[in-house]
């Protein structure tokens, strides 16, 4: 089930259905971080970032659309000082703040959070989290139960699969119970600019042992752990094969740490700048974005397939599915 109030709801499908319009900012705030993953791609390109006023700026903006959720993620959120600051203005407007974060800073900023609805914490294991991070999972464990005995809302962790931690997604499933916190799979991507021997090291490539580990998964929801995706994505999971219409750039405005506006985290390909305005961009590649969802192969990340499919009215996706 979603988290929405019966009114929020309501306003999201006038956003979307009515206006066509997204419900959802979701901003890369700034562009570095403080751990150096071997599989991705976003911490090796540090440049340019918006300055405090030109974020209000954006989230005024951004209102005035419609737009009513902001989440802030990449590269690490919690690096930026002026965090609170911007999610204070985001929640003054009304609006559902969330941020993603690799919880490496938040035992010290947890307390700065008091703004914030929705936290989601990158858990990609425990006994396997050093050898995928490069740090003792004990490094960001205290931050997780601090953050989570302050938020409101579910704490939420979300864990890549990938073939370094098939051994150990049961442990953490249990881990997130025993926490009373939630958690969200989702199959590592395969990024192209990432070296062939990284995708080696970490891509899935034991596809039987995989697919045993996604059916726990799916046997684990049903018994009632704290699992968030719905059995329709997770069964996609297991057969890594995409079965829906991808609605992410009708329900998200991506916006990069530089202002550009993107056409979404897998297609990073520029549609515009806040600098045009957010409603003369969006009127002005409405056939250019679509022409992209069209001939997209489709990927597999948990929040464009899940919320695709509640755009469509999915049945089982809207009764198992909790948007967080």
């Amino acid at each position: 089930m979603t988290t929405f109030s019966p009114v929020i709801a309501a306003k999201a499908l006038w956003q979307m259905r009515i206006r066509k319009r997204p419900f959802v900012l979701s901003h890369a705030i700034n562009s570095r971080c403080n751990m150096r993953c071997g599989f991705c791609e976003y911490w090796k390109e540090s440049g340019s970032q918006m300055d405090l006023e030109e974020v209000f700026r954006l989230l005024d903006e951004a209102r005035d659309f419609g737009i009513l959720a902001y989440n802030a993620w990449t590269v690490e959120p919690l690096l930026r000082e002026d965090l609170p600051e911007i999610l204070a203005h985001a929640k003054g407007l009304g609006m559902i703040t969330s941020l993603i974060t690799n919880g490496l800073l938040l035992e010290k900023r947890a307390d700065e959070l008091d703004n914030l609805d929705y936290l989601s914490v990158s858990v990609d294991g425990i006994s396997s989290y050093k050898e995928i991070r490069g740090i003792e999972f004990d490094r960001i464990l205290p931050g997780i139960i601090k953050a989570k005995e302050k938020m409101e809302n579910p704490l939420l962790l979300n864990c890549v699969i990938s073939g370094k931690n098939l051994d150990d997604i049961e442990e953490l499933i249990i881990m997130a119970k025993e926490l009373d916190v939630k958690v969200s799979f989702e199959p590592m991507y395969e990024f192209g600019g990432i070296d062939s021997d990284t995708w080696n090291e970490f891509g899935i490539r034991d596809m039987e042992k995989y697919r045993r580990v996604v059916d726990r998964i799916i046997d684990m929801k049903r018994e009632g752990y704290p699992i968030i995706n719905s059995l329709t994505y997770l069964k996609m999971v297991r057969e890594l094969k995409t079965n829906f219409s991808c609605h992410a750039n009708d329900i998200i405005l991506d916006v990069a740490a530089d202002g550009s506006i993107e056409n979404c985290r897998v297609h990073r390909e520029p549609i515009g700048h806040i600098r045009d305005g957010i409603e003369n961009v969006w009127e002005a590649t409405r056939e250019k974005r679509k022409a992209i969802s069209d001939k997209c192969q489709k990927c597999l990340f948990f929040g464009y397939v899940e919320n695709s499919l509640m755009y469509d009215f999915n049945l089982e996706v809207m009764q198992h599915y909790e948007w967080m």
